[in-house]
C-alpha cells in the first residue's frame, strides 16, 4: 500500500488546466541496472521529453506534505529495498557534487498547497533511501543536461513527500492524510509549475 499510487490515480481521472501529464509506478529498487527506479524512469524521460519531472514518495513521519528542496549525493539505508539490496554509506554517483537543489519553482508549490488549505512546509532533507537517490539522480540528469553543449532535454525536477494514509496508520501509528486531500494538494502544486513554465512555453 502507497499512497502515491492512490493520489496518481485519482490525478488521472481530472484534467491539467495547461499541457499534459503522464505518470509511472517505480519500483522500489536502487541502483540503475534494470528494473531499477531509475532504469524506469530514465527509459520514460528518453521516451516523452518531458518540461517537467515531479516525483512523488511516502513518508511515514510527515504530518503534511514536504517539498523536497534538495537532495544528497548519499546512500545509506536502515532496510534492504525490494531487491534485497541494502547500502550503507555510499555514494549515489562517484563523482558527482556531494548535494544538487531543486529546479522547480517551490515556493510558489509551497503558497500553491496553502491556497487550497492543505499544509505543507519545504524539507532540506530528502532522506537516505530510495526517494533521495531518484531526487539526486534526477537533479544530477538536469545538472549534466544544462552542461553539455548537445540538444538535451532539459526538464525542471524536484520530489514530494506525502504522508502515509488512514488505513496505514491504523496499523503502524504516526501521522497521516486523506487521499483526497493530498490530491488536492498534488494538483494544486502541478497547476503551479505548469503555470511557472507558461511565458517559457509560449
Amino acid at each position: 500500500m502507497n499512497p502515491t499510487i492512490a493520489i496518481a490515480k485519482l490525478l488521472q481521472e481530472g484534467s491539467p488546466l495547461s499541457g499534459s501529464r503522464a505518470y509511472l509506478a517505480l519500483p522500489v529498487v536502487g541502483g540503475i541496472q534494470p528494473g531499477s527506479a531509475w532504469y524506469a524512469a530514465a527509459y520514460m524521460i528518453e521516451k516523452l521529453q518531458p518540461d517537467v519531472v515531479v516525483a512523488l514518495g511516502e513518508s511515514a513521519k510527515a504530518d503534511r506534505i514536504h517539498i523536497e528542496t534538495r537532495a544528497m549525493n548519499v546512500r545509506d539505508s536502515r532496510i534492504a529495498d525490494n531487491a534485497g539490496l541494502q547500502l550503507r554509506n555510499e555514494v549515489v554517483i562517484a563523482g558527482a557534487p556531494q548535494s544538487h537543489s531543486a529546479t522547480l519553482p517551490t515556493q510558489d508549490m509551497l503558497l500553491a498547497c496553502e491556497s487550497v488549505g492543505v499544509q505543507a512546509k519545504l524539507s532540506t532533507d530528502a532522506g537516505t533511501f530510495l526517494c533521495n537517490e531518484l531526487l539526486f539522480r534526477l537533479l544530477h540528469c538536469v545538472h549534466e543536461n544544462a552542461q553539455s553543449p548537445k540538444n538535451h532535454n532539459n526538464f525542471i525536477a524536484g520530489f514530494i513527500h506525502v504522508p502515509q494514509l488512514p488505513e496505514q496508520a491504523i496499523q503502524r501509528g504516526g501521522p497521516y492524510m486523506d487521499s483526497n486531500i493530498a490530491v488536492r494538494a498534488v494538483h494544486a502544486m502541478l497547476e503551479a509549475v505548469s503555470a511557472s513554465l507558461l511565458p517559457k512555453l509560449s
